[in-house]
């Protein structure tokens, strides 16, 4: 009744079924990746734990995930008002995200983020740090530091979350305070 080659592609199709939904988010970060890079722009250079200067102990600190979890979206979209990596970020909402995915929540807009912050120099800034940036009159930017002059930020629409340093000139005239949010020894 049935041929040989029927029975076979119906047990192919059996057993690749199972494993089509555990390898679905692989399939897609493979699709989301070959997008990317049919974007205008080249895509950005993946940073690696290296760029993040966190505690020497094999645990991060909060202040080394978040800087971690905040180097892990670049790459991504920018979207104003945006805070999760499917519909972008803004220079703020990166800041929300990563700090909410290490388990602490800070404000949401970057005046507010400035306003919670403990203002500290630059020299003392530790992973997780955010910098602040200021156009004219009005804070304008936000971003999230690395270590080694670093950091991580949503740019501007039409660009992706990339890292930076703050020694270039734009962001050097423009860097305004650097801030904690977290208590000592987070």
């Amino acid at each position: 009744m049935f041929s040989d080659d029927s029975v076979a592609r119906a047990d192919d199709r059996a057993v690749l079924a199972k494993p089509f939904f555990s390898l679905l988010p692989r399939a897609l970060l493979a699709v989301t990746a070959l997008l990317a890079g049919c974007a205008s722009a080249p895509p950005p250079v993946a940073p690696t734990r290296a760029l993040v200067t966190a505690a020497a102990d094999p645990v991060l600190s909060i202040g080394g995930a978040v800087a971690e979890l905040a180097a892990g979206m670049v790459g991504a979209r920018y979207h104003l008002g945006g805070a999760d990596p499917i519909g972008g970020f803004d220079s703020s909402g990166l800041a929300f995200y990563a700090y909410d995915q290490a388990g602490y929540r800070i404000p949401r807009a970057s005046e507010d983020q400035f306003r919670a912050a403990r203002k500290i120099a630059l020299a003392d800034a530790d992973a997780g740090d955010l910098v602040f940036f200021q156009d004219q009159a009005r804070l304008s930017h936000v971003g999230i530091y690395l270590g080694n002059g670093l950091f991580v930020h949503a740019p501007a629409g039409g660009e992706r979350v990339s890292v930076a340093s703050v020694d270039a000139p734009y962001y050097r005239e423009n860097l305004v305070a650097v801030g904690r949010l977290l208590p000592p020894g987070l």
